[in-house]
């Protein structure tokens, strides 16, 4: 490995432009943010050290033996984070970076391209939400940022236009990218000139001597100085690159193992794209209403766990050539599977925010790939017990918290009772084996207690609900407040005639819990709005409509439901979900006095 000549900027800059510097397919993509990119101009500008690069010359017969990518051109948060394959001709030697991937990339970016990430005030879906931003550099005053020097900013023509009208004589935003088509100074000069950054009647003497050095010390470091400094590593062998990849991306934006190891597959599989394949099919299921994150590090662990390999940590001699040949032969099963998994979990109602631990996916995958199921698991009524012994225990598996950490413990545990039980969901099965352990998926009464008092909105809230109700897969549903939530404060309470404190506070203490939670369809929650209970009730429904929501919602039927009953309407059916709980869950404590409470509670109820 030898210690070349640096290049300037502009040099490296070309030479991306043209392809001669590429990105192998152990790179892993771009996650520098704006403000990353503008330390790092910042950075250059101050003449502060930007670290060394690390390039592999790639011999013109042999860049067919290995996979690249382009540099990223534009950045787009939802539309664009992917790099693109690069075209290249066996005519001429390439160089693929090891090590400086991001600094190169957030470069071009700041020069040649342009940066969209999400406005918070905007949907997900909107295009408004990303307006394209280049980068600029601020030629009047330094930057009022405590980190920067200078003011880069990554600016839209809106927020551009905002300066301009707020601030007329404080900014002037320069593309930094403009300053590649500067040959010489004199372009400097004539661009302050054509201006006025020189005009003393607009602008104060330090703001035009700082625009004046401003500009030229840009030029300077971006098209004169050489201070891409680099080492050059000549081996066509991958083994030995793939080790030097692994040593020197140990610093920096920390390189995630799966990001690694997704890179050790790329390279490896023969005739699939691991990369883009695994990438598009991340996107896909995150797509399946209402929305996911699943992670590449997901999917890798499934594929682990999914072919049956007996070691499935994530360490490289796992991604060997014999696995990754293994998992990408299985590949086409394995992705199925998982999809299933996705949708099967959506149909139960879960989205994003309610998965509160994405690995217990796995196991649900597993035993769709072992039992070769298709989308009957999701409609069939043939694959009913199925989806409710998996909703089942999905449910209690979130509730204890057994996925949470690292769980690759569970995982050849939960292998071998699939196999051993093909055909049906194992859930007695694996209630049975862990019970009395941590990793147990059995309840008592003080943790059921625990979770009645679980509060609206929490994920838990909506696990809790959904095991009570057996939800119609076609609807979205919402949690809901029985007793609006509009109502419980001090104020309103005592316009309701409520003027005991000490009564007020147990409304207050009650009203987001359990007791006073459903769940019911999107449209009709809209629908109900903050309307008095009683009144919204009674409007809807009428005599038997009326007894079945009720005994539905497990709603008592001899209080009025109106406000000034709320204790006792929260008590009761309070009791009523936890006597339903307990028999639900199977909780072995008391049982007899547990079957003589839901006998009350269920005269009570009819």
């Amino acid at each position: 490995m030898a210690y070349e000549k640096p290049i300037s900027i502009k040099e490296a800059i070309t030479c991306i432009q043209n392809q001669e510097y590429i990105l192998p397919a152990i790179q892993r993509e771009f996650v520098w943010n704006t403000k990353q990119i503008e330390l790092l101009f910042d950075s250059i500008m101050r003449d502060y050290p930007i670290s060394t690069f690390l390039f592999w010359k790639v011999k013109a017969e042999n860049i067919n033996k290995f996979k690249f990518y382009r540099f990223l051109s534009s950045y787009h948060q939802r539309d664009k984070t992917h790099n693109d394959p690069a075209e290249l001709s066996g005519d001429k030697d390439r160089y693929a970076i090891l090590d400086g991937q991001q600094r190169l990339t957030s470069l071009y970016l700041g020069l040649k391209g342009s940066y969209a990430y999400k406005l918070s005030y905007y949907k997900m879906k909107s295009d408004h939400a990303y307006p394209k931003k280049h980068l600029y550099i601020n030629l009047l005053n330094q930057s009022k940022d405590a980190d920067l020097l200078y003011d880069f900013r990554f600016l839209s023509d809106e927020d551009i236009q905002k300066f301009n009208d707020l601030y007329p004589n404080d900014y002037h935003w320069f593309k930094v990218g403009k300053i590649l088509d500067f040959t010489d100074f004199p372009d400097i000069f004539k661009y302050i000139a054509e201006h006025s950054l020189m005009d003393t009647s607009k602008y104060s003497l330090d703001q035009t001597k700082f625009a004046s050095e401003t500009l030229s010390k840009l030029f300077q470091y971006i098209s004169q100085k050489e201070i891409i400094n680099f080492y050059l590593e000549k081996a066509n062998e991958l083994d030995k690159v793939l080790h030097i990849f692994i040593r020197v991306n140990s610093g920096g934006t920390k390189l995630s193992y799966s990001d690694l190891l997704l890179s050790i597959a790329t390279a490896q599989w023969k005739d699939k794209a691991a990369r883009e394949i695994i990438h598009k099919f991340v996107d896909q299921i995150n797509a399946i209403d209402p929305g996911f994150n699943v992670s590449k590090d997901l999917v890798l662990k499934s594929c682990l766990v999914l072919t049956d390999l007996k070691d499935i940590k994530f360490k490289v001699d796992n991604f060997s050539t014999e696995n990754m040949a293994l998992i990408e032969s299985d590949w086409d099963n394995i992705a199925k599977a998982l999809n299933l998994s996705i949708q099967l979990i959506a149909s139960f109602g879960f989205n994003d925010k309610t998965l509160t631990a994405y690995n217990a996916i796995i196991p649900i995958a597993y035993f769709i790939k072992k039992n070769e199921l298709g989308d009957e698991l999701l409609h069939s009524s043939s694959q009913l017990e199925n989806r409710k012994l998996i909703k089942e225990w999905l449910v209690r598996a979130l509730l204890k918290k057994v996925f949470g950490g690292t769980p690759d413990n569970l995982y050849p545990t939960y292998r071998t009772i699939i196999c051993e039980n093909l055909g049906q969901f194992p859930l007695p099965q694996l209630i049975d084996k862990y019970k009395g352990t941590n990793k147990s998926l059995s309840f008592d009464e003080e943790t059921l207690e625990n979770l009645l008092n679980t509060q609206y909105g929490s994920a838990f809230a909506y696990m809790v609900l959904s095991l009570l109700y057996p939800l119609n897969h076609n609807y979205k549903f919402h949690q809901d407040h029985i007793h609006p939530k509009k109502y419980f404060n001090h104020r309103e309470l005592q316009k309701l005639g409520i003027e005991d404190s000490n009564v007020r506070e147990q409304y207050l203490n009650s009203y987001n819990a359990i007791g006073n939670l459903q769940l019911i369809q999107e449209t009709e929650n809209l629908e109900k709005n903050a309307t008095p209970f009683s009144d919204w009730l009674h409007t809807n429904y009428k005599n038997d409509e009326l007894i079945n929501y009720k005994n539905m919602h497990f709603i008592p039927l001899d209080n009025d439901l109106s406000m000034n009953e709320f204790l006792e309407f929260y008590t009761a059916r309070r009791a009523t979900l936890k006597a339903k709980l307990l028999q639900i869950l199977n909780v072995s404590k008391k049982q007899d006095q547990v079957e003589a409470e839901f006998e009350i509670v269920e005269e009570e109820l009819t």
